[in-house]
């Protein structure tokens, strides 16, 4: 079993219920109510099913709903095992072919329309969301907040880490899935909001309803006065041959699996893409206990914070720049799980790259990996926001779904959002001014990058700061009981950096322990060649004092070894701090501690002769195997300006509706030779997601509430 038996943030979960299932008519164990695609990936099954036109295996890909990837037969039914609550006696079977229709063996038993009524509707349940349902609930307005998950939060039950930004804006220096939490015991307290979990929004109509899948079982009409659409991002992928197998997924389907399900999906992974997603999704498999042998970022500088990159770097992880993802290749006959099948990830080649991004020929290196994580950025989810303004209904847009950045600045946006709603609605209610450029420094882009000087330790304690790009973070100066810290005031904002200001530090370690990027250490002298030095650490601690440890510079450099001469975990956020005894020297370059070794992540040059599973056209829509030459060739044929006119080769009909393959369509077009702003946009219609016929009828609302489940605020 691929699972999780322990971790250095996240509590495992107890008490919970084994069941026993089928999967291809043989017993299998997972953990009641977890996702079915977890529980297969912690069997260690990567292919879940196979496409009925090319039988091409099928994978993990979103682990979010988005795409089609993970359906399989389930008791019968075609579902998406990414949505599906594991059950007992639940029978799974890979699909062949396509699935035969149930026999009809009964007529339409009964039909019955669910109503509910509402000021306003939330869709979506993470972090801007939440922000915005509670102040428009604190505000006396009918509120009814819709998400597709069971655990409110959004992409912050995800995260382990702690949050950059303001700490009295948006929680700095707390982590995500605490975050998560506070935000919900929020919204608990607001007597005229509604949650309804496990609830997505499937359509928005001229009449101002929207259609909600709830409970996945039933479905609701809700009738508002205005929207709020908070529904998130969805992850960019890629084109590059192999880009389908099984083992190429997206970060946050990673994150999802790991974080969320505490399911150890890989050994050995390869990130593309250096933005923040990239980077945090490398922290979260090292404290997993996984290998990531590299990050690649096809641009010339790192595209996240550095703070991250050069946590990441301390760790052990190379970044490469300048460098693409050639193709993913497929194990030789007899590795896969089935014999002399391909059916999983291999190897990934990667190249340099020169100005116009185009691969050096010489420069290629093969890496051994069983994941390639796709971190290519976020696409907004905004197709409600669309559809609902062009039905000229009232609707706001909060958080990536308006803007993509950082959850710190989603959950500040979606106050601002409530907020300029309610104006809009007729509240009389100032805005204030000092809100909007808050928004704006929660959301910006890093600024400039500073050389800090070289600290000599004294005998009382100093710290040593290892940040040294302007972002949006303060948690380090307004943790310091003493105020010994404070910003340098260039900007006037928390995007200024931090340094020691007060005549004393008194060692209490909270500036150590509560800085996201883990840039900050302790020092002090103890006599003239011995330093004492404390760093953060969010890894396990079982090792004896004495434990040599290597110990290496800001950007990842070694420095020396040293031994743990002591240990303590700060009590508010988990943090471990390691005191070190090290040279004098040494002891201020010194800024954290290498987890994996060098040898981890070495790749070599691939033979050429060496084609293993090689394929030269990448699939852009993945529920319909449709591949890039085909629908370039389809552009060019038939003089194509109109996406809808890719229908004809089933581009974006499949049961993802299109939300995967659309990102990459401009790349098609640009091939064709056509310029992608002349092309006319798809039509969005309902439903935007699979609903089985007999559901959206409610014919079986009797077993789920009978006729008066509709009451206003007890759906």
């Amino acid at each position: 079993m691929r699972r999780i038996s322990s971790h250095p943030v996240l509590k495992l979960p107890e008490g919970r219920k084994k069941v026993v299932f089928l999967f291809n008519g043989e017993p299998a164990e997972g953990y009641e109510g977890e996702a079915l695609s977890s529980a297969l990936v912690a069997l260690g099954k990567s292919s879940f099913s196979f496409h009925p036109k090319d039988g091409a295996p099928q994978g993990l890909f979103c682990a979010n709903g988005q795409c089609s990837q993970c359906t399989v037969l389930i008791d019968g039914i075609p579902k998406k095992s990414c949505l599906t609550a594991l059950v007992e006696g639940m029978d799974v079977r890979s699909l062949k072919g396509l699935a035969t229709l149930p026999e009809v063996d009964e007529g339409l038993r009964q039909a019955e329309r669910r109503a509910l009524h509402t000021d306003i509707l939330v869709i979506g349940g993470g972090p801007s969301g939440l922000s915005a349902a509670c102040e428009l609930g604190k505000m006396g307005f009918q509120v009814v907040v819709a998400d597709d998950k069971e655990r409110l939060g959004g992409k912050l039950v995800l995260q382990t880490h702690k949050f950059f930004g303001s700490e009295k804006d948006c929680y700095a220096g707390v982590r995500g899935i605490d975050i998560a939490l506070k935000l919900e015991e929020k919204l608990k307290k607001l007597p005229t909001v509604t949650v309804l979990r496990n609830s997505p929004v499937v359509a928005i109509f001229k009449d101002r309803k929207a259609g909600i899948y709830k409970d996945y079982s039933s479905y609701l009409l809700v009738e508002f006065t205005a929207l709020v659409v908070a529904s998130g991002a969805r992850e960019k992928t890629l084109l590059f041959p192999g880009n389908d197998l099984p083992g190429v997924f997206g970060a946050g389907a990673f994150q999802t699996l790991v974080n969320r399900d505490l399911v150890s999906a890989s050994e050995r992974i390869l990130i593309v893409g250096s933005g923040n997603v990239g980077l945090i999704a490398a922290y979260h498999a090292l404290q997993a206990g996984m290998q990531v042998v590299g990050i690649v970022e096809i641009m010339g500088k790192i595209n996240g914070y550095k703070v991250h990159a050069d946590k990441i770097r301390r760790m052990g992880v190379p970044i490469h720049l300048n460098t693409t993802i050639l193709r993913a290749e497929g194990c030789p006959p007899g590795q896969g799980e089935e014999a002399g099948t391909e059916n999983r990830l291999c190897r990934a080649l990667v190249a340099k790259v020169d100005d116009r991004f185009r691969p050096i020929p010489g420069t290629t290196l093969s890496y051994q990996v069983d994941t390639i994580l796709i971190a290519a950025g976020l696409a907004p989810c905004d197709e409600f926001l669309r559809q609902a303004r062009s039905y000229g209904i009232l609707a706001i847009a909060a958080g990536d779904a308006e803007e993509i950045a950082e959850a710190s600045s989603a959950m500040f946006g979606g106050k601002i959002a409530a907020l300029t709603l309610a104006r809009m609605l007729g509240k009389k209610l100032e805005l204030e001014a000092s809100w909007l450029s808050t928004r704006e420094v929660l959301k910006a882009r890093p600024g400039d990058s500073f050389s800090r000087s070289p600290l000599m330790p004294g005998s009382e304690w100093r710290p040593v700061f290892f940040c040294s790009e302007e972002i949006p973070c303060n948690p380090c100066a307004t943790v310091c009981p003493v105020s010994s810290i404070s910003l340098r005031p260039v900007r006037g904002t928390i995007m200024d950096l931090p340094y020691f200001s007060g005549a004393t530090c008194i060692g209490c370690f909270s500036c150590v322990a509560i800085c996201p990027g883990l840039a900050v250490s302790l020092v002090r002298k103890l006599s003239d060649t011995v330093a004492e030095l404390v760093l953060p650490w969010e890894f396990e601690a079982d090792f004896p004092d004495g434990h040599l440890m290597d110990l290496v510079g800001q950007e990842g450099e070694f420095i020396e070894t040293a031994p743990v001469v002591g240990r303590r975990r700060n009590p508010k956020n988990g943090t471990w701090l390691l005191h070190f005894t090290t040279s004098l020297e040494n002891a201020s370059r010194i800024a954290g501690v290498r987890v994996q070794p060098e040898e981890s992540n070495r790749a070599v040059a691939p033979d050429p002769a060496d084609r293993q599973g090689e394929v030269a056209d990448p699939i852009v829509c993945r529920c319909e195997r449709i591949r890039l030459s085909e629908i370039v060739a389809f552009i060019k044929d038939n003089q194509v300006r109109d996406i809808n006119q890719l229908k004809s080769l089933r581009v974006g009909m499949g049961a993802c509706g299109g939300k995967t393959c659309s990102q990459l369509l401009d790349k098609a077009f640009a091939l064709a030779g056509v310029d992608p702003s002349e092309v006319e946009a798809g039509s969005l219609r309902p439903l935007f997601m699979e609903i089985p016929m007999g559901e959206i009828v409610n014919e079986g609302l009797s077993k789920i509430g009978g006729k008066n489940a509709g009451a206003r605020g007890a759906p």
